[in-house]
C-alpha cells in the first residue's frame, strides 16, 4: 500500500492518502499534549505503543461485533484503515469519577458511578472541546438525525461492555475513555481514531496506579513504562 500526500495532522497522528481512495494510513506520533495543547512534550516510542495497543483492541472489538475503521497494522507506527467522514463529536464514557467530571460537578475523585455515563464534547480545539447536548449537536449539524446520536450512545455503551470486563481480567480498571466515530462511504457509522492510554484512563486494580496519559498531565513520570505495561497485559505477558 503506497503512502501518498499528507491529508491532515493532529496532535497524535498524521493522516495520509493511499493509492486506494477508500483507504488511508495513520502515522502514530510520539508527541504528547494536554490541557487543549497548553502542555506539550514527546516520548520516543509512545506512538508505536499506541498503534500496537489500538490494533489489539480494534481486533477485539471487531470480533465482538463492533464495526471499526481498522484494516491492519502496517508497521510499528502506521495503521491502514477505512477512509471516513469524521463526526465532530467526542463521545466520553465514564465508569469512575475523576478529572473534569470531579472538577466540574464536585463528585469525589474515584467515586464509582451508579451507571455508565456517556457525554458528548464538540470536537473543536479553538473552542476548547465544549460539552454538547443533543440539541446543540443537531443545531450545529454534527449529525443529521436524533437517531444518529442515539446510535453513538448505544455503540459507546457496547464498547464499554466489552472493554470494561476485558481490562478487569488484566488487572486494570477502565475508568473512562474517549471514542470517535465516522461515516464510511455507505453512510454507516463506525468506530475510528484509536483506543490507547492516550484517550483511556486505566488504574491498576490493586495499587490504584495510573497507567495512562495522566502520568504526563500530572507530571508523574514513567509514561512509556506504563504504556508498555498496558500492552504487555493485553498480550498476556
Amino acid at each position: 500500500m503506497e503512502k501518498r500526500e499528507l491529508l491532515y495532522e493532529g496532535k497524535a497522528k498524521r493522516l495520509f492518502a493511499t493509492d486506494d481512495e477508500n483507504l488511508v494510513i495513520s502515522e502514530f506520533k510520539d508527541d504528547l499534549t494536554a490541557f487543549n495543547g497548553l502542555k506539550k512534550s514527546s516520548e520516543t516510542g509512545k506512538g508505536a505503543l499506541n498503534n500496537k495497543i489500538s490494533t489489539e483492541l480494534f481486533k477485539l472489538l471487531e470480533n465482538s461485533g463492533i464495526k471499526t475503521h481498522f484494516v491492519k497494522m502496517l508497521d510499528d507506527n502506521h495503521m491502514l484503515h477505512t477512509k471516513v467522514k469524521v463526526i465532530l463529536i467526542e463521545v466520553i464514557v465514564r465508569n469512575i469519577a475523576t478529572g473534569s467530571l470531579s472538577k466540574n460537578l464536585g463528585i469525589p475523585d474515584g467515586t464509582i458511578l451508579p451507571f455508565t455515563l456517556v457525554e458528548f464534547d464538540y470536537k473543536n480545539d479553538a473552542l476548547g472541546d465544549p460539552k454538547l447536548n443533543d440539541q446543540h449537536a443537531l443545531i450545529l449539524g454534527l449529525v443529521d438525525y436524533q437517531d444518529e446520536l442515539d446510535k453513538l450512545r448505544r455503540m459507546a455503551r457496547q464498547v464499554n461492555d466489552i472493554l470494561k470486563p476485558y481490562f478487569a481480567e488484566k488487572g486494570l480498571n477502565l475508568v473512562d475513555f474517549k471514542l470517535e466515530f465516522g461515516k464510511d462511504k455507505d453512510g454507516n457509522i463506525i468506530l475510528i481514531d484509536e483506543i490507547s492510554p492516550d484517550n483511556c484512563r486505566f488504574w491498576d486494580i490493586k495499587s490504584g496506579e495510573k497507567m495512562d496519559k495522566d502520568r504526563f498531565r500530572q507530571g508523574l513520570g514513567g509514561l512509556k513504562v506504563a504504556y508498555e505495561q498496558v500492552l504487555n497485559r493485553i498480550l498476556g505477558k
